[in-house]
């Protein structure tokens, strides 16, 4: 008998197989789908959990790469709301990929309590002595002899206190000659204006360097029984920012006169009256080089977006090296003569940020690697420009070289779309400006000064919300530039801006670089 003539009966048909060919192929599809949508989902949840544990971290944390204590605190409405939202959102992901529970909380830790530090010696000491009722012996009436003493200081404090100064200019004249002398009126900042200069630098410190809104100057003043009016503060504001300005333009050019600049920009809400709301606006920064042995300045720039075009017109023709973030406004410079540098420090705190989360090993290897040339040039800070360069080509180079092709193999084995993979694309894609710092003894190694210089602005923010108008936000700029420039000089800002404002109505413009809070140049009149 013939088996396939047997067989045949219980052949498929062609519909029957057409159909089951179908079939395999959408389940295929359908299981490859089912695949893509697993693999972001799993991504998505690891987005959601690094970015949980990163508010935890910021909430709770207490190390290094973490927001300081009065920061968090300043934060703490924001960040409890993100963290709720943020619980809220993986906690719906996790069930709808039947992960299990959400993730437990983590627990605060606890901090050491420091012990007292001393009192700063540059204070003033008012002593008070306290002496026994009698010099006599109690008990057999001899003189006392002092053998000793115990000293205990305290920290003490007078508050703002206002007084007037009288200003008299006595009038003599000559009979024989009919004529009279006096000395001429002390030339003012504000013509016949009530301030003196000391009050309006208080004014002026307290709005720029505390961010004290002007009704809590007024609450202030009326507490001593003396009224002034916001009208009349925000008036001296004004007119003082006018004085100020040609500073803040002399700053601005000994800025561009530097080889190396530091940049970055930060948002401000700025008053839009017509709309009834707020519209955002950039305070741009600019450093000079921490490396350099020239004072420190940085500059604010108020503008009314984040656009390219208002870095190149504040740099204008300068050319040399910029450190900047991965921004895409800067990139327009660096097809030019201006030197791009990237920032390490945002490189490491994608590794850092991602093995805090999830302690992956391979963040670790990276932090690991970027601890060997911090660690270097912690050691060369202080060492002369040549002596840092040839250390950085001896050790550096090397290390970075290293690293990258690291970073490159490392890169073919993560699957695309989640966190470890966008760290390691971030500093792929801007390797070359990353370790450019390691071929000059000039270059910075990363964008940290500008940084510090912008995070006072930015919790000031919490107070006075948004600038005014343009104009407020230019003004601003200008006197917080004079103000982080005395800081980062050393110079306490209150006594710079006092006796800056008495000379200033006389002042010779040929001398205006004395009047900088800079302290080579501070030489005193």
């Amino acid at each position: 008998m013939d088996l396939a003539s047997e067989l045949a009966p219980f052949s498929p048909s062609p519909e029957l197989l057409l159909w089951t060919e179908n079939r395999v192929g959408g389940l295929l599809e359908e299981l490859k789908t089912r695949e893509t949508e697993i693999h972001w989902r799993d991504a998505k949840i690891e987005k959601l959990t690094l970015e949980l544990l990163y508010l935890r971290r910021m909430k709770f944390g207490v190390k290094s790469e973490s927001l300081a204590l009065p920061e968090r605190d300043l934060f703490e409405e924001s960040l409890t709301a993100d963290l709720a939202a943020c619980e809220a959102h993986l906690e719906q992901e996790r069930q709808a990929a039947d992960m299990g529970p959400p993730l437990p909380p983590t627990e605060k830790p606890k901090r050491e309590r420091a012990g007292r530090q001393p009192l700063p010696v540059q204070l003033p000491r008012v002593e008070h002595r306290h002496e026994p009722d009698s010099c006599t012996c109690g008990q057999c009436g001899q003189a006392l002899v002092q053998i000793g003493e115990d000293v205990t200081e305290k920290l003490s404090i007078v508050p703002a206190e206002f007084f007037v100064e009288r200003h008299i200019y006595p009038k003599y004249a000559c009979r024989p000659c009919e004529t009279i002398t006096a000395v001429p009126a002390v030339a003012s900042v504000i013509d016949g204006g009530l301030a003196t200069p000391a009050l309006l630098a208080w004014v002026m410190v307290s709005k720029y360097a505390d961010h004290l809104p002007l009704y809590r100057l007024e609450r202030q003043a009326a507490r001593s029984g003396v009224i002034l009016s916001r009208s009349t503060l925000a008036d001296w504001v004004g007119r003082i920012g006018v004085a100020l300005e040609p500073l803040w333009q002399r700053l601005t050019e000994l800025l561009r006169q530097c080889t190396v600049l530091h940049a970055d920009e930060t948002p401000v809400q700025q008053l839009d009256p017509g709309r009834g709301k707020t519209k955002r606006a950039y305070l741009w920064a600019y450093r000079s080089n921490a490396l350099g042995a020239d004072p420190p300045i940085v500059v604010f720039d108020y503008q009314p977006g984040r656009g390219g075009k208002y870095v190149v017109e504040f740099l204008g023709k300068w050319h040399g090296a910029l450190m900047v973030d991965e921004f895409a406004g800067y990139q327009g410079l660096f097809r030019g003569e201006v030197i791009e540098l990237a920032c390490m420090a945002h490189a490491r705190r994608k590794f850092f940020d991602l093995h805090q989360a999830n302690g992956s090993p391979v963040a670790a290897e990276a932090l690991r690697r970027f601890g060997e040339w911090y660690a270097i040039e912690a050691t060369i800070r202080e060492k002369s420009v040549e002596e840092r360069a040839r250390r950085r080509k001896e050790t550096s180079q090397p290390l970075l070289k290293a690293f990258h092709l690291w970073l490159l193999s490392t890169r073919q084995s993560v699957a695309d779309g989640g966190a470890l993979a966008k760290a390691i694309d971030y500093s792929l894609r801007r390797w070359s400006a990353l370790a450019r710092y390691a071929t000059n003894g000039f270059y910075p190694i990363d964008n940290n000064p500008i940084e510090n210089a912008i995070r006072p602005i930015a919790i000031g923010r919490k107070n006075w919300l948004f600038a005014g108008s343009e104009s407020a936000g230019q003004r601003a700029a200008a006197i917080q530039s004079l103000l982080e420039t005395a800081r980062m000089n050393d110079i306490e800002p209150m006594a710079w801006l006092t006796n800056t404002l008495e000379k200033l109505p006389s002042w010779p413009n040929s001398r205006i670089d004395e009047l900088l809070p800079l302290k080579p140049l501070n030489n005193p009149a």
